[in-house]
């Protein structure tokens, strides 16, 4: 009798484990494409006031969308970017994993004044773009923009969402 129950019971184990075995052809992998939604508008002014530029763009609010990012994203327009909206200010540091463009990182305090920048941030690096000193707010736009657009320390942006 011992003998046969074994048996039931290895017959048993060995149904459960191949009739729950997927093959190849079951799994099927959908990547998701990240594509822009516009959710505000932003500009950069001049410390003199003058305009910089008028950009549409999306907020970084909540832990997963700063930790997500402009990440897996194969293109981004130039009149576009990604404004992380950050807990407190202080010295900020960003990397570029799983981020396919150049970026230029435009860190902000409190008061709406660009303070530092990371320019052409290299796409997947994992080296650290510190802020060096405290912002509480970071734009992310197409690497080379900061320097074409002439934005500088001391030039201001506001923000309204859509």
């Amino acid at each position: 009798m011992k003998t046969l129950i074994k048996i039931a019971l290895v017959l048993l184990v060995t149904f459960a484990i191949y009739s729950c075995k997927e093959t190849k052809e079951d799994k099927v992998i959908t990547p998701t494409e990240f594509v822009f939604t516009k959710e505000g508008t932003l500009i950069l002014t001049k410390a003199d006031g003058s305009h910089i530029q008028k950009i549409d763009i999306e907020f970084a609010e909540d832990d997963y969308e700063r930790e997500t990012g402009l990440m897996h994203r194969s293109s981004m327009q130039p009149l576009q970017g990604m404004l992380f909206i950050l807990d407190e200010e202080r010295v900020q540091n960003f990397h570029m994993k799983n981020t396919l463009i150049p970026l230029d990182l435009i860190y902000i305090d409190s008061n709406k004044k660009v303070v530092a920048f990371a320019e052409n941030a290299k796409p997947l690096d994992l080296t650290s773009l510190s802020s060096q000193v405290p912002a509480k707010y970071v734009l992310e736009i197409n690497g080379g923009l900061a320097e074409e657009w002439i934005i500088e320390i001391g030039d201001t942006v506001e923000w309204t969402k859509d």
